[in-house]
């Protein structure tokens, strides 16, 4: 969405319609003082139009003002955080048409009730601010908002990526490799694919990836200690923004980057093209229904499942939520993926997805998340393992939250993620009722112990949790203020 050119209109119309309406003028007034007509200032005011110079100097003498007042970009006290947001990157980059958002409609919402809309912008603008929101940060909220709303299924990739191996004549039961992107991009593509020397830079030691466009080809440096399915994945990436033609990219997998929406966004059409090609759905979608078909739970299978996809655990459990939606009718489910140090007891949430609307872990800023999890008892064991090199375990376990009863079913992955030195866990949820329950044939299996769980520490009213790592604050504030509240109104009855 580009607001720049709409900016001096729309800053204009607002500041006529906050003069106007300071000086108690209705549109017929200005306009029997102007000479200009009441539908031709109503356009103004809504940023529709711009005035030419000498409608600019009727408008300042009805109002009696400078001309150079109604000119000036400057708008007054009030009005400031509206000119701070079209001032930011945040509405000039963010394409809202793809939130089903109309730049008219928002442009006429800011003229309408241009004093009410400022305080509230404000208030989202000093909540930022607080949390010590980036703009990157913004993209990062507004891009998982974008899959949410469609259920992180998107068709015109799914057939994009069909359309590119039945062009490279794929067999449907051929899965492409390393190999295979490593020549097509090469061969077809013109790029050169080396290793990344984090010798001389070692700050480049966790980057995984770095593309630098030459003159002529492009330059891939791959970091050495990557794995071959983590090398796969971003031969694949790179291919999708070649053959989709994505032209705004990130240039690194560090995401410090990041400068526009599009350049997110780019990458995730790219990352989601990637994993389509080589993860089939075809493939995909039969292999979980056998898997669901089985009456007990059989970590070894999804392992087997990853390792023929020859795929990391993370970008597997992406994939599934790809698919749960549409051929699974599954879709109360989340992502999560959380980091820990080997020897430390904390973790943190660096990933996470919701699909619907359900009770589920979200990030929480300086809290404790609940150690009931598999999520994080899985990182606990992953930790105690003498030997975690190419290692990856996995769990299952059935989930129940302790303040609304609601159950899911979590299976967690964990692995040491190279080249950090840190543990991963990567978890997908699923909401149980009891559709999902018959679709999903093991978990009726009494094998499954039903685990008591909450969000974090601090909310939570299980008392006498013996993994407990801080006191309920926030649940003990929250009860407070209801007991005040009920105080309060118990006092005015009488």
């Amino acid at each position: 969405m580009a607001l720049k050119s709409e900016n001096t209109r729309l800053l204009f119309g607002l500041k006529l319609k906050q003069l106007r309406v300071d000086k108690k003028l209705s549109l017929g007034d200005l306009s029997a003082k102007s000479g200009l007509s009441v539908s031709y200032i109503n356009e103004i005011e809504k940023g529709k139009k711009y005035p030419k110079p000498d409608k600019i100097n009727a408008l300042a003498g009805a109002m009696e003002v400078d001309a150079d007042a109604l000119i000036s970009p400057k708008l007054s006290k009030r009005l400031e955080p509206i000119t701070e947001l079209l001032d930011s990157a945040i509405l000039t980059e963010l394409p809202l048409e793809l939130f089903g958002i109309d730049p008219a409609t928002l442009l006429q919402l800011l003229s309408e009730a241009p004093s009410k809309t400022s305080a509230f912008i404000g208030t989202l603008i000093e909540i930022a601010r607080n949390y010590n929101m980036s703009v990157e940060q913004f993209y990062f909220s507004a891009l998982r908002t974008y899959q949410e709303m469609y259920d992180n299924y998107f068709e015109d990739l799914e057939q994009e990526a069909e359309r590119f191996l039945s062009e490279k004549g794929v067999p449907e039961e051929q899965l492409i490799d390393e190999k295979y992107l490593t020549a097509l991009l090469t061969d077809e593509y013109h790029y050169q694919i080396q290793t990344l020397d984090d010798n001389g830079h070692p700050e480049l030691d966790s980057v995984r990836s770095v593309m630098i466009p030459k003159k002529g080809h492009s330059l891939l440096l791959l970091n050495k200690r990557l794995s071959s399915d983590q090398r796969t994945f971003i031969l694949g990436r790179e291919l999708g923004y070649q053959f989709l033609n994505l032209k705004k990219r990130l240039f690194t997998t560090a995401l410090v980057e990041a400068e526009s929406f599009e350049q997110l966004l780019n990458n995730y059409f790219a990352s989601y093209f990637a994993s389509a090609i080589l993860i089939k759905r075809s493939l995909l979608v039969s292999r979980l229904r056998d898997f669901f078909a089985l009456e007990t739970w059989q970590p070894e299978r999804l392992l087997d499942m990853i390792a023929f996809f020859n795929t990391t655990p993370e970008s597997f459990c992406y994939r599934t939520s790809n698919v749960f939606p549409k051929y699974f009718g599954i879709n109360q489910l989340f992502f999560a993926r959380f980091n820990g140090y080997p020897g430390h007891n904390r973790y943190d949430m660096t990933k996470e997805l919701h699909l619907g609307r359900k009770h589920y872990p979200h990030t929480k800023k300086d809290e404790h998340y609940c150690r009931r999890w598999a999520a994080l008892t899985i990182l606990q064991e992953l930790s105690e393992e003498t030997d975690t090199k190419g290692k990856i375990l996995c769990k299952a376990q059935l989930s129940q939250y302790a303040d609304t009863g609601e159950k899911y079913l979590v299976v967690s992955f964990a692995k040491n993620m190279a080249p950090d030195i840190q543990n991963v866990s990567v978890n997908m949820g699923i909401f149980l009722d009891e559709a999902t329950r018959a679709k999903i044939k093991f978990t009726s299996s009494p094998e499954f112990q039903v685990r008591e769980v909450n969000g974090t520490c601090e909310r939570c009213a299980i008392f006498s949790c013996k993994e407990r790592m801080a006191a309920p604050v926030v649940l003990q504030k929250r009860n407070k203020t209801e007991l005040l509240k009920n105080a309060l109104k118990q006092l005015v009855s009488e």
